[in-house]
């Protein structure tokens, strides 16, 4: 939060020097006399030095004389708000923006003030207005997108991503060339499977930061649910150069290998992870599998006794056993593990599958017709999915509902 007030503060500034311009009041008529506006000029110059209290003198007088003076009043709230005198300043940004509805500036002080007050869906409404006015206002369109990534935050934590993609999109328009905007869009788009504007907007954030090590890791992820297992290699490659003690990368670069049917080279980045993170029990399940499908049961076995023994409840680790178990004959023995799979992990297409083959070893003609029938219904439900997130997201069919206008 102190963060935050500090730059809502600098965004407070950034209001100065911008009426400090030659020719200000040309936006909107000022009552000033020539004598008046030089004053007022000068108190702006004055509260960018920081100098509130000699600027508040000039503006005083200013207003002595002409009380209306809207460039003035915008300028003492600014003053107000740097002072934490929210009250105050809120009052005087509403009385410029009665008297002059249509002058950006106070719209951009009023929206800040209320940010700087952490009132969000108060601040947005009148940075709109701001921007409706003056469109090409750096200050309010950082506020504007530091807000929708605070709420696209709140939101993902709430488990509403559509809402937190919708948000990300304005942000987005607002500000497309942002790196941190962009990787923010990654993440929602990521995990909402939106595969291909994910990696689209990860390659966007190193365009501007190269070795952003989270926008690496992101774009690896997206690659590998994209099936670009070439690219993810090259992608994690990257990654691990600049975090090669990580062990979330190294399992990663395994799964790659793996998918690339490269199991020697995926076996060592396994147990590098492991190396790392003794803790861990999706490297040995990964180990496993190797074990499992190179035609060392035994070995397989061992290793998914190590998940089992963190979590007696892994069906993949389960499914594992079994399958060992079926590749030994022991056909009892992995149609209780495989069954075990089942009732801890019903959407596990492979423990289906395995267990109707075993049920079918057993004599089990009618459980085996239905394990394999759930097995075949699951890979179908899998691929549709698969589809369907490779569809890329229509960004004029998602908003944010328009702010109401300004009072």
């Amino acid at each position: 939060m102190t963060t935050s007030i500090r730059r809502l503060c600098l965004l407070l500034g950034l209001l100065v020097p911008l009426v400090a311009q030659p020719g200000f009041s040309q936006q909107q008529p000022s009552p000033a006399s020539v004598g008046d506006l030089a004053m007022i000029k000068d108190a702006a110059s004055e509260i960018a030095a920081g100098k509130l209290d000699h600027a508040e003198e000039e503006l005083q007088f200013v207003l002595r004389s002409t009380p209306d003076e809207f460039h003035a009043l915008n300028l003492l709230a600014i003053v107000r708000a740097q002072q934490k005198r929210e009250e105050e300043a809120e009052r005087l940004f509403q009385r410029v923006i009665a008297s002059h509805p249509e002058y950006a500036g106070a719209h951009a002080g009023l929206g800040l003030l209320y940010v700087q007050l952490g009132e969000s869906d108060l601040a947005v409404p009148q940075l709109h207005e701001a921007l409706r006015f003056d469109p090409g206002r750096a200050d309010v369109q950082a506020a504007l997108t530091s807000i929708w990534r605070d709420q696209a935050h709140a939101a993902v934590a709430q488990g509403e991503l559509e809402k937190a993609l919708a948000l990300m999109i304005e942000a987005r328009k607002l500000s497309p060339s942002n790196p941190d905007v962009e990787y923010d869009f990654g993440m929602v788009a990521l995990k909402m499977s939106l595969f291909s504007d994910a990696v689209d907007a990860f390659q966007q954030t190193l365009r501007s930061k190269p070795n952003d090590p989270q926008a690496l890791y992101g774009l690896g992820r997206a690659q590998v649910s994209l099936a670009k297992f070439e690219d993810a290699h090259s992608t994690f490659d990257e990654y691990l150069k600049l975090r090669p003690e990580d062990p979330s990368g190294h399992y990663a670069q395994g799964m790659v290998l793996q998918a690339l049917q490269r199991a020697a080279d995926a076996r060592q980045e396994f147990e590098r992870s492991i190396q790392l993170q003794p803790q861990q029990t999706e490297s040995y399940l990964q180990l496993g599998l190797i074990e499992l499908d190179t035609g060392n049961p035994k070995e397989a076995v061992e290793d998914f006794a190590r998940v089992l023994k963190r979590d007696s409840h892994h069906a993949r680790a389960l499914t594992g056993i079994g399958r060992a178990k079926f590749q030994e004959k022991d056909y009892v023995g992995a149609a209780s593990l495989l069954a075990n799979a089942v009732s801890d992990d019903p959407k596990l297409r492979e423990a289906h599958y395995y267990l109707g083959l075993t049920d079918a070893r057993l004599g089990r003609k009618e459980e085996s017709e239905k394990e394999l029938q759930i097995a075949s219904e699951l890979e179908h439900a899998e691929a549709e999915k698969q589809r369907n997130q490779m569809k890329i997201v229509n960004t004029d069919q998602v908003r944010v509902p328009a702010p109401p206008p300004s009072q």
